[in-house]
């Protein structure tokens, strides 16, 4: 499953044609039609593109679609286009606490001393870093690794455990990562 998310906002004729296309497509395809849930919804996504069915001036990450009829073909290639700016703007430092992340190299920094990172440690530490309340393991399957909740795996607890042995020995934090009742929490 892919961790790019198309949201089609208020275009259900377009969401319903490339619905039928989904197996085909290298993007998850949502729809939504109410501002609030569609505010909701991107919150904690990472990679997300917004199809609306005409131009809105608070909305981020949209692509308005100027010149219909489209060929079905062309349409997906804008997408996927679209999808690779993003990636590309998105490329950047991220400050985590007293880190800063560097995407592009994939390196978590303080003090002159550097870590490398895997994408799924980045993914892992942006997405706990977003978040407000400890984040529990079916979450992070599904947003990081965009596993289904009904699959019995250790994944994330390994990851995390792996993770926070990482910055222990290079950075000597203990508390980058911590583990609540309901969850992983970064503060």
């Amino acid at each position: 499953m892919s961790s790019q998310n198309l949201i089609i906002y208020k275009f259900k004729e377009l969401y319903q044609i490339l619905q039928e296309l989904g197996a085909d497509l290298n993007f998850n395809i949502v729809f939504e039609d109410r501002k609030d849930f569609l505010n909701e919804r991107v919150k904690n996504l990472n990679n997300y593109l917004i199809i609306p069915n005409k131009k809105y001036s608070d909305i981020q990450n949209q692509y308005v679609l100027d010149s219909l009829p489209i060929n079905l073909f062309k349409l997906i290639e804008k997408i996927n286009i679209e999808f690779l700016k993003l990636q590309f703007n998105s490329q950047s430092e991220v400050k985590v606490n007293n880190y800063t992340i560097d995407l592009n190299s994939r390196e978590m920094l303080t003090k002159n001393i550097k870590l490398k990172l895997t994408e799924k440690e980045i993914n892992t530490i942006t997405y706990l870093s977003k978040s407000e309340k400890p984040v529990g393991v079916d979450e992070l399957q599904e947003k990081v690794w965009s596993y289904q909740s009904e699959i019995e795996t250790h994944t994330v607890e390994t990851h995390i455990y792996r993770l926070r042995k990482k910055i222990l020995n290079t950075f000597n934090d203990k508390n980058f990562i911590i583990s609540e009742k309901n969850g992983y929490q970064i503060k």
